[in-house]
């Protein structure tokens, strides 16, 4: 699997003209992009749903990193398709059985993650390994854009990456999300993360065209 991929977050983009900047992240190297798919009852927002989705694989060859910020995520992944290459990621905290999810998942050609909010330890990871390809750390307590990363979070990112290599899970690859400004990104990258997810920190950064932001993005994280 690539590492060092950038991800936006197309919730902080101009969603009134999505398409042609879509385009223009593609033009500019973008690897991924970050779908928030929130239902207000997980987190304490609505956002993307599966109709978006489906506009955005019509729109862009792009694979989509869908984050399911839901209590059901069968119910959501049930009204839209995979795509080959696309990844798909619930979160730890519903302490459920993702065997068959993980499995449906990665029969797609897709790859599965776990996500693990700021107060979640590493080890509720424990009873899923073997069926996760990526952990999605949030910096942030998670359901909007611009949160305030949590004091002292990144440490989690080198915690976390010596537990998965303890554990044998050399291949999984661990996900930065929430506040990741391009300074913070280099940091992580040398502690293990190899996706980044960019939002109003570090791709749509006030002051910044993306002409200059994504450059010095892909820069901070090569290592």
């Amino acid at each position: 699997m690539k590492s060092n991929i950038i991800s936006v977050s197309v919730m902080c983009s101009d969603l009134m003209n999505l398409g042609a900047e879509i385009d223009y992240l593609k033009k500019l190297g973008t690897d991924w992009l970050h779908i928030d798919v929130m239902d207000a009852h997980f987190v304490p927002n609505l956002t993307f749903g599966p109709d978006f989705i489906k506009a955005m694989h019509a729109r862009t060859d792009l694979p989509l990193d869908i984050h399911l910020m839901v209590t059901d995520p069968e119910l959501v992944l049930n009204r839209f398709e995979l795509r080959p290459g696309d990844s798909l990621t619930a979160h730890v905290e519903l302490d459920r059985n993702y065997d068959e999810l993980s499995r449906f998942v990665r029969d797609k050609s897709c790859l599965f993650g776990l996500a693990v909010n700021p107060e979640t330890p590493v080890e509720a990871l424990r009873p899923y390994i073997g069926l996760f390809d990526i952990v999605l750390l949030m910096l942030v307590h998670p359901g909007y854009a611009g949160a305030k990363m949590v004091d002292g979070i990144m440490d989690k990112v080198k915690e976390t990456r010596e537990w998965l290599d303890a554990n044998g899970l050399h291949d999984v690859m661990i996900s930065v999300d929430g506040s990741v400004s391009a300074e913070r990104a280099a940091l992580m990258a040398a502690m293990g993360a190899g996706i980044f997810v960019g939002g109003t920190a570090g791709i749509y950064r006030k002051g910044m065209s993306l002409e200059e932001t994504i450059p010095t993005f892909r820069k901070a994280i090569t290592i």
